[in-house]
């Protein structure tokens, strides 16, 4: 009997168990969740300045001291609820991440309100379909895009905040609006 061959993945994925897990369960598959599509835009904007590592450990973190992401509450919290994130040193205590949080559960709200639901929205700058670009080597995908340019600037004219392009891109990547598992890959040659 011979040995079993390990999964080539993206190049990024292998640190560990958890970045496994993350890069084949939920890093470019589509997901049209509202709630799911929140999370990440937020967590993405978590990551300013630092790895999308530090983000993903500190994620069921998030998910308790944010009330799992729910938008409604979270466009409620005030400066003591912000106080008390500040303290919790299971998330990233950055004053300021924090209230974009805040900032951005409003503009999702008022987002969902003109479009029905938030995805319609986020979506429509892909023309509702996945961009798949399988590059050769993760040295070959782009930190940004025209489409993340844009997709940057009418968030930021719609009141979000963190969420410059390449975080936009981040969370396209993260989200299935592209897929840019490398060509090598097991997840592209799983389709």
């Amino acid at each position: 009997m011979g040995t079993v061959k390990q999964k080539e993945r993206c190049g990024w994925s292998n640190k560990d168990e958890l970045y496994q897990n993350y890069h084949d369960h939920e890093w470019g598959q589509p997901n049209h969740d509202d709630r799911h599509l929140f999370e990440m835009l937020c967590l993405e904007g978590m990551q300013a300045g630092l790895s999308w590592y530090t983000v993903l450990t500190k994620r069921e973190n998030y998910r308790k001291a944010f009330n799992n992401w729910d938008a409604k509450k979270i466009a409620q919290y005030d400066e003591s609820k912000v106080e008390a994130l500040m303290q919790d040193a299971g998330i990233i205590r950055n004053r300021l991440k924090i209230n974009a949080a805040i900032t951005n559960a409003k503009a999702f709200l008022a987002v969902q309100k003109e479009f029905g639901t938030f995805d319609k929205y986020i979506w429509s700058f892909v023309n509702h379909k996945p961009i798949i670009n399988h590059p050769a080597k993760m040295s070959d995908v782009p930190a940004s895009t025209p489409i993340s340019d844009t997709m940057s600037k009418d968030l930021k004219k719609r009141g979000f905040k963190f969420i410059g392009t390449t975080i936009c891109y981040a969370f396209m990547q993260a989200t299935g609006m592209v897929d840019d598992h490398v060509a090598n890959c097991w997840k592209v040659k799983e389709k």
